[in-house]
């Protein structure tokens, strides 16, 4: 049996769910990122380019994304970010994502 990885929030990503002003959004969004702890590697996609070594799920009638790094070695999925997807808009979460790790030292897997 496959053991299970420890999910954990990265301050920003932990900021970005609590901002979510729908409760029902918000607790679907922390059970998909709970489910995480099963099989992270083989769920969502991997991203590519200057976000590459994150993976991303969907969530929420494909509208959310929940973007993660899985750490196979101490069996750990940490989330980096939470938001919408909405693309060429400042407030899109891969553009999010993409500031977030260039001013953090954010170590990719």
């Amino acid at each position: 049996m496959e053991q299970a990885y420890e999910v954990l929030y990265t301050d920003e990503a932990a900021d970005m769910l609590a901002e979510i002003q729908d409760r029902r959004v918000q607790r679907k969004l922390a059970d998909m990122v709970d489910s995480l702890a099963e099989s992270p590697e083989s769920r969502g996609k991997a991203l590519l380019r200057d976000l590459f070594g994150f993976r991303s799920i969907r969530a929420i009638g494909q509208r959310y994304r929940i973007v993660y790094m899985v750490d196979t070695a101490s069996l750990q999925v940490i989330i980096i970010g939470v938001g919408i997807r909405k693309d060429g808009d400042r407030g899109d979460i891969y553009e999010k994502m993409r500031r977030v790790i260039q001013s953090t030292n954010l170590r990719r897997p």
